[in-house]
């Protein structure tokens, strides 16, 4: 659904993006991390059509952006809604926008505010909700069309729990019914949440690329054992063997055992 090749960005003598390169099949949620400055927001930018690369190719669905736009739904990183119009009337403005009509309109309407639990905000004005309230209608804006495309570039920054569960669920409903998903975010638990493949920039470029499981296959657990007054701690590929090996060993009492596996963020950490 998603294919780009090569991608370059140069903002005067920063260099944005340097030869990056991702593809998303339709029905992938790809986790897409990395430290501020890894081009993640430049790229989504590109895809959007919002930016030109200096040098590469995207193509949504075998089209460019700008003609694939109808296919797109994004929500941005930062607040992009207007403070005196409603819920509602965003909801018309970008259904309108997006080509929905009368009933298919009502009809995407209802689904989105159900699945973004909207209900009780739709006729308040947006400059008046919580950041969490406002991201519910960013996400039910980038979802109202059934986009082929869903681009969430960190859409659950500053968000209660409750709208980052509902935004989640949504989002792998969509990823079930075959939307292509780029998921932009700095909280990882959310990508295991989502089952969600990775792709980890660094300065302008894709390092690594897979599932969850690839990447980490090559990463050490961690086994920590409170012995006495003190902690061992060791790393390792078998974390079975190492604890018997531990606890074989005439150290003193054993008051605890903890047996940490290797995570995402220890996966992010050894490459970023």
């Amino acid at each position: 659904m998603l294919r780009a090749v090569g991608l370059t960005k140069r903002y005067g003598d920063v260099r944005a993006l340097d030869g990056f390169t991702l593809d998303v099949a339709p029905g992938e949620i790809a986790g897409l991390v990395g430290h501020n400055g890894a081009g993640k927001t430049t790229f989504v930018d590109i895809v959007c059509g919002l930016v030109r690369a200096d040098a590469g190719t995207v193509t949504i669905g075998g089209r460019a952006p700008r003609a694939a736009r109808g296919d797109v739904g994004v929500a941005p990183q930062h607040i992009a809604l207007y403070p005196g119009a409603t819920a509602r009337e965003h909801l018309v403005l970008y259904g309108r926008l997006a080509g929905l009509r009368r009933a298919a309109l009502a009809a995407a309407t209802d689904e989105v505010v159900e699945a973004m639990l909207l209900d009780d905000l739709l006729d308040r004005r947006a400059g008046l909700l919580s950041g969490g309230q406002q991201r519910r209608i960013q996400a039910a804006i980038a979802l109202l069309h059934r986009p082929g495309l869903l681009l969430l570039d960190e859409p659950t920054a500053g968000a209660d729990p409750q709208t980052r569960q509902s935004l989640l669920a949504a989002v792998r409903r969509r990823a079930a019914a075959g939307a292509a998903v780029v998921y932009t975010t700095h909280y990882l638990p959310e990508l295991a949440d989502l089952g969600a493949t990775l792709a980890v920039a660094r300065r302008g470029r894709i390092i690594a690329r897979g599932t969850s499981e690839e990447l980490l296959s090559g990463l050490t657990d961690e086994v920590r054992v409170h012995i006495d007054d003190k902690e061992l701690r060791m790393r390792t590929n078998d974390a079975a063997k190492t604890l018997v090996d531990l606890l074989s060993r005439p150290h003193g009492s054993v008051h605890g055992i903890d047996i940490r596996k290797a995570s995402i963020d220890d996966l992010y950490r050894s490459l970023a």
